[in-house]
């Protein structure tokens, strides 16, 4: 392993769930290798599914001996439970609010502002 640098914690799995999601079809084990251009080994893609699959990220269908898999979720979802999940785990929430607000550009201020009036209109 001279020569290589080590990944950061998680991110082969989200290089192969980012796989999955361009593809928009199920996938083998081997596609996910070609799809993500990498030396890996097929068994460390296999290895990463299998872990996705544990943690409910990914389903997988049996196709003769083989299993064709894809996201359990759609990228959005993922990113709001993120969101969602860094927001409870803060101290103070108006904080983490304003700093997020605040880091926005024009564009995704007038989107969340937009977002906000139709979230408050169906209520």
């Amino acid at each position: 392993m001279a020569g290589q640098s080590r990944r950061a914690p998680g991110e082969l799995e989200a290089d192969v769930l980012a796989a999955l999601w361009r593809a928009g079809t199920p996938m083998s084990p081997g596609q996910v290798r070609a799809e993500l251009g990498t030396e890996l080994a097929y068994t460390t893609v296999m290895t990463i599914l299998s872990r996705l699959h544990d943690k409910g990220s990914v389903t997988r269908t049996r196709v003769g001996r083989a299993y064709l898999y894809r996201p359990a979720y759609e990228q959005s979802e993922l990113a709001a439970s993120q969101m969602r999940s860094l927001l409870d785990s803060g101290l103070d929430r108006e904080a983490v609010l304003a700093r997020f607000v605040g880091s926005l550009s024009p564009d995704d201020e007038r989107t969340l502002a937009a977002l906000l009036r139709r979230a408050a209109s169906r209520r």
